[in-house]
């Protein structure tokens, strides 16, 4: 695909959304995982902060527990938003370690991530517990951002539609009542970190089937946004933008460093760069 036809779809893509919604439609997201110090975080968002940031982008981070206060505090009057990696399935207990909806909400996060690939399989997170802390986050107020995704070996076993289905299944009950305050977060596991990244017509045909499974028995316009995330940078970002159906992007490596994730935003301004 040249140059001028990913611009011009990029164009198009988000004016749609910007007409349909009325609001700011694109979302580009970091997730730092077990990542940065403190020095650093402050750094970072000092830097961010600085940034012009185009009125059509969310922008969110998600740093690790311990410094959301500092996220509290310098984000506090700034666009960019800021989430947690993680929530509890309770509200409050004997539960070391946990930490709750309620408590995210007084740390002002308006975000949250559930599912990550990496709790699936590290920490035997199934589709339902998922839901379960995606639901208690909503209680609280705060958007849970689901995540699903396959394996390389679901993949090329063809079962990956099954698992998909199942996934964001689990998520749409949740979604259900409320799909605006919900997000899904599209990550094929075998791309997230393996600089691998599935061809354009592989993320196109994936997101219109998850968009296809929560549209079911609903409004096409009822639907939650859907992010893509896997060895996203300022490379390719841009092309992987025009796809119908990605509402976004859930980045990890390229969101550790501040240049690299501005560059990224800077890529999908249509001010100067489209």
């Amino acid at each position: 695909m040249e140059r001028r036809e990913i611009e011009q779809l990029v164009r198009a893509h988000m004016g749609q959304k910007l007409e349909a919604e009325g609001k700011r439609a694109y979302i580009v997201a970091a997730n730092w995982k077990m990542n940065m110090s403190a020095k650093e975080t402050r750094a970072f968002l000092r830097e961010l902060c600085d940034t012009k940031v185009p009125e059509y982008l969310d922008i969110i981070i998600f740093p690790p527990f311990p410094y959301l206060p500092d996220a509290q505090k310098m984000l506090r009057y700034e666009t960019v938003t800021y989430g947690a990696q993680d929530v509890a399935e309770q509200d409050k207990g004997a539960y070391t370690g946990e930490v709750s909806a309620a408590m995210l909400a007084d740390c002002g996060c308006s975000y949250v991530l559930a599912g990550h690939s990496e709790r699936r399989a590290y920490y035997g997170e199934t589709s339902d517990i998922v839901a379960r802390k995606a639901s208690k986050a909503l209680e609280y107020g705060v958007v849970p951002v689901i995540c699903i995704g396959e394996t390389l070996e679901e993949r090329r076993s063809g079962a990956y539609k099954e698992v998909l289905k199942g996934q964001i299944e689990a998520a749409a009950k949740v979604c259900k009542e409320k799909p605006a305050q919900c997000i899904i977060a599209y990550e094929p596991v075998w791309a997230i970190g393996t600089g691998v990244i599935p061809t354009i017509k592989e993320i196109e045909e994936t997101h219109r089937y998850i968009h296809d499974v929560l549209a079911a028995g609903r409004d096409a316009g009822d639907c939650s946004r859907i992010l893509y995330g896997g060895s996203v940078n300022a490379n390719n970002v841009k092309e992987i933008a025009s796809v119908p159906h990605v509402d976004g992007f859930l980045i990890g490596g390229a969101g550790l460093k501040v240049e690299s994730f501005k560059n990224i935003i800077k890529q999908l301004s249509l001010d100067g760069c489209l």
